[in-house]
């Protein structure tokens, strides 16, 4: 009753799967284990694998792109709440008779629940799979979402905002493993860069979104918009399968027992029976581990949260900058789609990046993990471009197509960065990519919540073009890591004790 699907099941990193990096062999699908097939070892004929027909990654490719495409939309609808509560800082402010610094709160105490969520939520997809983490965690969005629509206070709405952050953080970490369990690694690029745009494209569709709504409606009306939204991600989730292979073979086996009667059928997740509770507590100290033992990670993470920072500081610049020009409230939210426009142009090239690939499969016969950092270099050049770009045509004398169009090259640059970043942390940190995840994560919304508290400030002080230029300015310090990684990535991968060697 056993079937080898051991070598094709987990040859692809599954970053929700986590271990201990001085014992892998004893991790669930570790892959120290799981790259070798099952000719090649001794399995009782009681541990249950999955047939060929049953693996995920075998299932009708047309499938697999819907599952692909709600998980995606999934992330998306998270990270666009994120952003549409910038425009409903006026309506609160005069209704609620708070100041600007807390009307901003319900989008950084959002962003702190998102960074915090993934140690929360690893640990039960290792568990119980990921299914049951995607309609739990959505349903509480949804129905945590109805207390911020109908907030009688600042303080129910700012506590139930971070509630629905939690419950939201599952799309930003557990997704990715979905989509590796799904695609083999030769065919993970495009999979996985059109769920790498989408936390980043949710952002950008926020203000598009609330800008019209808000210049129409009462405020209250961005979350019952939301509700709308999650309660159609909610429904579709229906249509997903289960496609963690662990969590499908305890299945099989609870199905073989019961239908012969024979209680010597069992599973690997079974047999190592992982506790919870140390899968948690692992959860919340591993990543803080890794960022203070491994330098890479280190700076990797500041990088991509140096990004998203000033992304979410957008959301406040860009209302002061177009102001400028005169611009309503649905139109400064239009100002918006030259970086959506930007993330999309980078995802329509993917498949360029998609034939570097497969150059390097045939020349090395796999795909090293610091070929991903090509990309990465093109967007650590195409950010600070983009945003010095803007700066310098912020004056009111410049058309206000200029910063637009300037704001192209910076989506493009945010889309290549993360979606590079990501596939090399999962690549060089597999064995315990799951807490490398979390740290960006974690790191990412850290700063996501503390810029938009500082900007409006620092725009007073420095003005437009003076700010933005600063950003700028910090983003070009970090553009030469990935071409400084991927030169001696190598190196210290072997020297790291977390790093796949």
């Amino acid at each position: 009753m056993t079937a080898s699907l051991r070598s094709s099941q987990t040859a692809t990193t599954d970053p929700v799967q986590d271990h201990d990096p001085e014992a892998p062999e004893k991790a669930i699908g570790s892959p120290i284990e799981s790259d070798i097939s099952a000719s090649e070892k001794s399995l009782s004929p009681w541990e249950i694998t999955l047939e060929e027909s049953e693996d995920p990654k075998n299932m009708a490719t047309w499938y697999k792109w819907v599952i692909v495409l709600i998980v995606s939309s999934g992330a998306m609808c998270v990270t666009s709440a994120s952003s549409m509560a910038a425009f409903v800082e006026a309506g609160i402010m005069e209704e609620f008779g708070i100041s600007s610094t807390v009307a901003i709160l319900p989008i950084s105490l959002f962003l702190m629940g998102l960074g915090t969520g993934p140690l929360l939520v690893g640990p039960l997809s290792e568990v119980h799979g990921r299914n049951p983490v995607y309609l739990g965690s959505f349903a509480g969005f949804f129905i945590f979402s109805w207390p911020v629509a109908f907030a009688p206070n600042a303080a129910v709405l700012i506590f139930f905002r971070f509630i629905t952050g939690l419950c939201g953080a599952a799309f930003l970490s557990v997704a990715g493993g979905t989509v590796s369990d799904l695609f083999s690694p030769a065919n993970l690029g495009s999979p996985m860069s059109v769920y790498s745009m989408a936390p980043f494209l949710g952002p950008v569709i926020g203000p598009l979104a609330a800008g019209f709504i808000n210049q129409n409606l009462d405020w209250r009306w961005t979350f019952y918009v939301i509700i709308i939204w999650v309660f159609v991600v909610l429904v579709a989730l229906l249509f997903v399968r289960e496609t963690y292979v662990p969590v499908l073979e305890r299945k099989k086996a609870v199905r073989l027992r019961k239908e012969t009667g024979d209680e010597r059928y069992y599973s690997l997740l079974e047999k190592e029976n992982p506790s919870l509770l140390r899968l948690t507590i692992i959860s919340c100290y591993r990543p803080f581990q890794v960022l203070l033992y491994d330098r890479m990670v280190l700076l990797l993470d500041i990088w991509t949260a140096l990004t998203l920072g000033i992304l979410y500081l957008a959301f406040q610049a860009f209302p002061i900058i177009f102001g400028l020009h005169g611009f309503s409230e649905e139109f400064i939210g239009l100002s918006f789609l030259g970086i959506g426009v930007g993330m999309i142009l980078a995802s329509l090239s993917q498949p360029y990046w998609n034939r570097l690939t497969l150059k390097e499969i045939q020349k090395h016969g796999s795909v090293r993990p610091e070929s991903r950092l090509i990309m990465g270099q093109v967007g650590g050049i195409l950010i600070p471009i983009g945003l010095f770009w803007i700066a310098f045509t912020t004056y009111r004398s410049v058309h206000w197509i200029v910063p637009i169009i300037g704001s192209i090259p910076f989506g493009m640059g945010i889309c290549y960065t993360f979606t590079s970043v990501f596939t090399y942390l999962i690549s060089a940190y597999r064995p315990i990519a799951a807490s490398v995840l979390a740290s960006n994560s974690f790191i990412r919304s850290c700063f996501a919540c503390a810029f938009p508290l500082f900007t409006s400030a620092m725009y007073e002080t420095l003005g437009t073009v003076g700010a933005t230029a600063l950003v700028a300015g910090l983003a070009a310090v970090f553009a030469p890591l990935p071409f400084i990684f991927y030169k001696i990535g190598p190196r210290l991968r072997a020297k790291s004790k977390f790093a796949a060697h």
